[in-house]
């Protein structure tokens, strides 16, 4: 073979190797640069019901698999319009934590559009024992009282949103120490109102149980989209199964036997005898009796 076809063949397959130990070099160990994505994030703590103004509102880039749902990206979208939910600093904004109305601003704010804020009386008892917090899920519980044949227990509201407990519209911050959460439990009024995010009929409803019997509300996991508890315990069905206390054995006696009192009647003399006497005067007969 000719020798420069042998210099070319050699020269050919140096370059193929040295391009391809570069391409492998910079696959494995050359920084890679990740696509980003700019969002809107706050700029500092606040809270729900806060009306976004531009000072609120900074920009952050994030990668772009990272990057939340429903993220929102234009200023205009947010500005404006009230917060649903509190926000810390550097959190995204996304488009479920405002509301869709602009102008509100504070409790107003949160409400959603054709919803209504109505509050129940509850105490440790019925408000499982405090633990119900602002934003949690519950179900509205209703006894009506009565005889054993009236009472009756059932479940009238599901998964409803607690807009605040009190006057407290917010979640107490994971850093509060145990101490204060001793405190403020301390602090607790024996009875309390926890205000409910709730549809017009379901307003109506939860009045005329209000006015009617005993409201409870039991505490579910927000993501607990289960539905249709709708039956309804009696005083039947909490006694079902218990053994059925036996009647005490009635002694049954003899009637007492009828005393016969003979009672003696004495005669009595008899009238004496009467006298009749005819007096004539003339034409007229009168009898006069002695």
């Amino acid at each position: 073979m000719d020798r420069r076809k042998i210099l070319l063949l050699f020269g050919i397959a140096w370059i193929s190797a040295a391009g391809l130990t570069w391409f492998l070099y910079v696959s494995t160990k050359a920084p890679r640069v990740e696509k980003t994505v700019a969002i809107l994030a706050a700029a500092h703590d606040m809270a729900a019901g806060t009306r976004l103004v531009a000072g609120d509102l900074k920009t952050v880039r994030v990668p772009e698999r990272d990057v939340p749902k429903s993220a929102v990206q234009d200023r205009k979208q947010a500005l404006d319009h009230p917060l649903l939910f509190p926000l810390t600093t550097n959190e995204p904004l996304t488009a479920a934590k405002i509301a869709s109305a602009t102008g509100a601003e504070g409790l107003p704010a949160i409400i959603e559009i054709g919803k209504r804020a109505i509050s129940v009386q509850i105490t440790d008892a019925s408000g499982v024992a405090g633990l119900i917090q602002p934003r949690a899920h519950v179900d509205v519980l209703f006894t009506r009282p009565g005889t054993a044949a009236e009472a009756v227990t059932t479940t009238i509201l599901e998964d409803v949103v607690v807009l605040a407990i009190g006057r407290t519209t917010e979640t107490a911050s994971a850093s509060t120490t145990t101490a204060a959460n001793t405190a403020q439990a301390a602090a607790r009024p024996p009875a309390q109102s926890a205000t409910l995010l709730v549809t017009p009929e379901q307003m109506r409803k939860l009045e005329l149980a209000k006015n009617q019997g005993r409201i409870s509300l039991a505490l579910r996991n927000p993501l607990d989209r289960t539905f249709g508890d709708h039956g309804a315990t009696t005083s039947q069905a909490l006694y079902a199964g218990l053994p059925v206390p036996k009647p005490a054995a009635v002694t049954r006696t003899a009637p007492p036997k009828p005393v016969i009192v003979e009672k003696v009647v004495e005669p009595k003399d008899p009238p004496p005898p009467k006298r009749v006497i005819d007096v004539y005067r003339g034409d007229k007969h009168v009898q006069e009796t002695f």
